[in-house]
């Protein structure tokens, strides 16, 4: 078939429906572009802000999924307490627009998933972590049944808390009264057994070290440095 004939036919092309068709591919093809540069700026501000938090000796970063999805490497310094980062970050597809309103009602926000690998074992187990992501597709804690847990009101929001005894407890509350709001902070995890500490927070853009810093920073309180 001959599509450059059938298009000059002038009963196609005085028709609304192909008008239509015309705005609404352009309109698709604008909300690729931009959708598609707004997550990249936001992926370079979130590991940038990765980098200015932990100063690394070296980095890699790694697409994972198009304009939706990156991956980073750090390697830390031998005198810190943390050996390595690894971060995920996923996206809504902004550059979906039939596909982002489906995102929006599922997945909510965009991720950074944050895992900090310990040079020192947590001094025991402990979640603060925000009602509303675990009881909406959040993590599993699969040590919950041997946890104790409470209910803790941090700024607007509550925020359960687990912890496998009296110190880890103390140790998270004092770092929650330190800061009046979890800010884009969802998840904190300190799990012993793995020698990790799990940050789970949106990545809004110019955001991700000012709430990230602190927890980096209150890091040697909950850990078993030597001579403690």
């Amino acid at each position: 078939m001959n599509f450059s004939n059938l298009f000059a036919r002038e009963d196609i092309v005085t028709q609304p429906l192909f008008y239509i068709f015309v705005a609404f591919s352009a309109l698709l093809g604008f909300a690729f572009f931009r959708g598609k540069r707004v997550n990249d700026r936001m992926f370079r501000g979130a590991f940038q802000d990765l980098i200015d938090v932990f100063r690394p000796v070296d980095q890699t970063f790694t697409n994972i999924g198009g304009s939706i999805g990156y991956h980073a490497q750090l390697s830390a310094r031998k005198a810190d307490v943390v050996e390595k980062v690894e971060a995920t970050i996923t996206f809504l597809p902004r550059q979906a627009l039939l596909w982002m309103p489906i995102s929006l009602l599922i997945r909510k926000y965009d991720r950074l998933f944050i895992t900090l690998y310990l040079r020192h074992r947590p001094l025991a187990e402990g979640h603060l972590i925000e009602k509303g992501y675990a009881g909406f597709r959040g993590p599993k804690i699969t040590n919950a049944a041997r946890l104790q847990q409470e209910q803790v009101r941090w700024g607007n929001s509550d925020f359960l808390l687990y912890y496998a005894n009296e110190t880890i407890r103390q140790r998270l509350r004092q770092f929650l009264n330190r800061r009046e709001t979890p800010g884009t902070i969802r998840h904190i995890a300190l799990v012993p057994e793995e020698k990790k500490c799990f940050v789970f927070m949106i990545p809004t853009r110019g955001q991700v070290a000012a709430h990230l810093s602190p927890v980096y920073q209150w890091l040697p309180s909950v850990l078993k440095m030597p001579g403690k």
